[in-house]
């Protein structure tokens, strides 16, 4: 693991390979932390993880190695055990790597996990921790300021579900999530990304939660399904940027099985992207802003990192 960036080395580094970086956030610092009510010195929640992980090769083993050196919650995108996600392919690629951090794991399910009938290998293996098996759809806190929704996108199989209309079940009970904890900075994630400059690209099954989310104020989005990592500047719930009140999503489909090249061209609003590299993506959140950082597999240069504030 390579020695941690000193601040201004970071902030340096994204201004000249990033773009601008919102300095003012940067600098507010500890103590606008401290004003929002955060004691000084005390340890901010951390997130890490990505989708698309476990299967033959080295992958997965690899990746698995970053998580043996960041603590914190582990979140997956779906898509954790190849092919099919039966028992047998959680027993034998999924647990070996990533399952020796089971008990700090918080899972997604993708569509291969459906390939087994009713997602079984997938429940079974992750227990409670994976909310009603009949939904596939939960939340969590992280910290008393973060709060985190997963969304089941993957129940019809390979395609995204047809069932996340303002209509549906899942579409309401994320509504009711969101009233309950007005307040918390939210993240929501779930496996088929709303936008996507990657093979399977964006995904208009999603559109009414994700117009949903952006409405709500939701901070971050994560997803998985297309092997690469991209990060996209805040949009709205048209999908255009919006630094002021807009949504910072990232495609972290990087966790191990293989990766992608990418078919098409970068969106106005792609920030960043590669498709050479497998890593994760580790969160810090803060009471007042969250920084985030991907942390490539031994041996790989490429990386992203930054941070923002909060209201």
């Amino acid at each position: 693991m390579r020695a941690k960036t000193p601040l201004i080395g970071t902030l340096l580094l994204l201004t000249a390979c990033h773009g601008p970086v919102l300095g003012a956030s940067l600098r507010a610092g500890a103590g606008a932390r401290a004003a929002a009510g955060q004691v000084p010195g005390e340890a901010p929640a951390v997130m890490v993880g990505a989708g698309d992980i476990a299967y033959q090769g080295p992958g997965a083993e690899q990746t698995a190695r970053l998580l043996d050196q960041i603590p914190g919650t582990v979140f997956l995108l779906g898509d954790n055990a190849y092919q099919a996600g039966s028992p047998e392919e959680y027993a034998r690629f999924f647990h070996p790597t990533w399952g020796r951090h089971l008990a700090r794991i918080r899972p997604v399910p993708g569509n291969h996990e459906y390939r087994t009938p009713g997602a079984a290998g997938y429940f079974g293996y992750f227990g409670d921790r994976a909310g009603d098996p009949r939904k596939g759809y939960y939340a969590y806190d992280v910290s008393p300021a973060w709060h985190v929704v997963v969304i089941n996108s993957a129940t019809t199989g390979d395609a995204a579900s047809r069932h996340l209309g303002s209509d549906s079940e899942q579409y309401r009970w994320v509504a009711q999530d969101l009233e309950a904890n007005q307040g918390k900075h939210v993240i929501a994630m779930w496996h088929h990304p709303r936008f996507s400059t990657g093979i399977h690209g964006d995904n208009k099954e999603t559109d009414a939660l994700w117009r949903l989310l952006a409405a709500k104020g939701v901070k971050l989005a994560l997803w998985g399904h297309d092997h690469h990592y991209e990060r996209f500047a805040p949009m709205n719930a048209d999908g255009k940027r919006d630094d002021a009140r807009g949504v910072r999503s990232f495609v972290v489909g990087t966790g191990g099985k293989n990766l992608y090249p990418f078919l098409k061209l970068p969106k106005a609003t792609t920030a960043v992207r590669n498709a050479s590299t497998f890593g994760v993506l580790k969160l810090v959140l803060h009471v007042d802003g969250y920084e985030w950082q991907f942390v490539p597999v031994e041996g790989a240069t490429f990386t992203d990192r930054g941070q923002a504030s909060v209201r």
